[in-house]
């Protein structure tokens, strides 16, 4: 192989690593904007989270493209194909947890009409844990930290428990008032997209852990022994 034809690889194995992270970045953000939208009920904000969402699909498709175009034309091997084929998951884990913040963007919408309810500000801690999953679980594959991937599989344990919890408090404030039932209702569609932010951070540590270890992901001894963050 020609140090021409070297280059040229390692440079799109490269635009490859700077396009998920860009992904990463923006759909970080965008869980960000969403949540603040809904807590704070910022209409204009909302808008702003649904209207970008079309930015980090564009993301995935180039992704989706030169990804191919590396294992059609370079053919890699070993831990370059484990790469390749991990950023291609992964890049279709970010877009969907892209499409969580566009749905909770849409919640902001629909509840402007509905009397506020001081359930709504519990969702800035609900998501403190799953976006700092996503976070490390992007900073795992940058990396290949496959111990910073199992301490983030295992934090949507904490992110299941939480969730349970806020959703046993809008079941009760409905109870107490059927006024609630509305407000409550958006709130748990908004809950359960946070919670699914959890489980595609999980799908991305395990996605690392192949990458990194060249093994299939399996809940093992060994995982259940690497402690919480």
């Amino acid at each position: 192989m020609s140090e021409h034809i070297v280059k040229a690889y390692d440079e799109e194995l490269k635009t490859l690593h700077a396009l998920i992270r860009h992904m990463g970045e923006l759909t970080i953000d965008q869980i960000q904007k969403a949540t603040q939208s809904i807590v704070k009920r910022k209409e204009k904000l909302a808008h702003e989270v649904i209207e970008k969402d079309y930015q980090i699909n564009l993301l995935e498709l180039k992704v989706d493209d030169l990804a191919i175009r590396i294992l059609a034309l370079r053919q890699p091997v070993a831990s370059d194909l484990r790469m390749v084929v991990a950023a291609l998951k992964i890049s279709n884990q970010v877009e969907r947890i892209a499409d969580y913040a566009a749905n909770i963007a849409k919640r902001t919408l629909l509840l402007k009409d509905m009397p506020p309810l001081l359930a709504a500000e519990k969702l800035s801690d609900l998501v403190k844990i799953p976006k700092r999953m996503i976070e490390q679980a992007l900073t795992a594959f940058e990396t290949h930290n496959v111990e910073l991937a199992l301490q983030v599989w295992h934090m949507d344990q904490d992110v299941d428990e939480h969730y349970n919890a806020y959703l046993l408090e809008l079941f009760d404030a409905m109870v107490s008032d059927p006024k609630n039932i509305g407000p409550c209702t958006q709130l748990l569609f908004a809950a359960k997209n946070i919670e699914r932010i959890g489980d595609q951070s999980q799908n991305i540590a395990e996605a690392v852990y192949t990458m990194v270890t060249a093994k299939s992901f399996k809940e093992s001894e060994l995982l259940k022994n690497v402690p919480k963050v």
